[in-house]
């Protein structure tokens, strides 16, 4: 019976494209599946230039115009956002090549992409759906990316006063922040910026989010934690008059007077996880729980 071909869409980190054997022996591996590859137009020409030759795939792609099995993203975890904001409700599976450092959601190492792949091939492995927020402005979806699989941030800008956040969640108000910004995090970005302003570590698929404030003017605020069914309302106010928000990551410029919801999405983001691969091994292995420091 004849094997069934696939088709991979390609994101890259152009910083990474450096490790280019690793990059073709994986390009290579797909070629002798007989694969049809289509790659990011920008990290293409990047490869070219590193690879000084041409090498033959199925096509490129900008943004999220591709339709394919699986996607593959070769960098570390700002990679994989960027590629699962590409992919949005399609709802392809993605598969995280870590190139990078830390790497919570791309974890699969270059040396064990082939084994992963293999796996994939043979229907080895199983797909883990990660929960998404979405930020409307007024009722208006923003320019950039509106979705979030790690979080959303509201900030202060540079060297701005802190601003006031007025915040309710499901039409009942909560309290207003006097802070540096807010984190709303799913339970895949509390590994992230969440974490690092001291919020709660969530494991996947709990069904809640967290809300943590950045440098708080009042010590007394601790994150809290909601139902990821919930409705949650801000209203900032700030000296300069204007304020971010940042998507994973992406930020844009908003001015005072806006309300902004963030809610659920409609979809979810698919990830690859093949066998041995848990989120508690995931704490140990990235954040060293368990380890005796004084050993290292």
């Amino acid at each position: 019976m004849a094997e069934k071909k696939l088709s991979f869409a390609i994101f890259g980190n152009t910083s990474k494209a450096f490790n280019t054997p690793q990059i073709v022996e994986i390009l290579d591996y797909l070629k002798a599946r007989e694969a049809d590859i289509y790659i990011e137009q920008n990290f293409y020409h990047v490869l070219l230039k590193e690879l000084k030759k041409d090498f033959s795939i199925a096509g490129l792609f900008e943004g999220g115009n591709f339709d394919v099995d699986y996607v593959i993203s070769l960098g570390g975890d700002g990679t994989f956002l960027r590629a699962a904001g590409r992919v949005g409700a399609k709802q392809i599976p993605i598969i995280g090549v870590n190139m990078g450092r830390l790497g919570f959601l791309a974890n699969v190492t270059p040396e064990a992409v082939r084994d992963v792949l293999d796996n994939v091939y043979d229907g080895k492995f199983e797909i883990e759906e990660r929960a998404v927020i979405q930020l409307e402005a007024d009722g208006v979806t923003l320019e950039n990316c509106p979705f979030a699989l790690n979080d959303i941030a509201i900030l202060k800008r540079d060297n701005a006063a802190m601003i006031s956040i007025k915040t309710s969640v499901n039409g009942k108000y909560l309290v207003t922040y006097l802070a540096d910004g807010l984190v709303i995090s799913t339970p895949t970005g509390s590994t992230a910026y969440s974490l690092s302003v001291g919020g709660p570590i969530i494991v996947p698929q709990s069904g809640i989010l967290s809300m943590t404030p950045v440098a708080p003017h009042s010590l007394n605020i601790r994150p809290i934690v909601i139902s990821d069914e919930a409705e949650i309302k801000l209203e900032v106010q700030s000296r300069s008059h204007n304020f971010l928000a940042a998507v994973d990551g992406r930020s844009e410029k908003l001015f005072e007077g806006v309300t902004l919801k963030i809610t659920k999405a409609r979809h979810t983001v698919h990830i690859v996880r093949v066998e041995g691969q848990q989120f508690f091994s995931t704490l140990r292995e990235k954040l060293m729980w368990g380890v005796d420091t004084r050993q290292i």
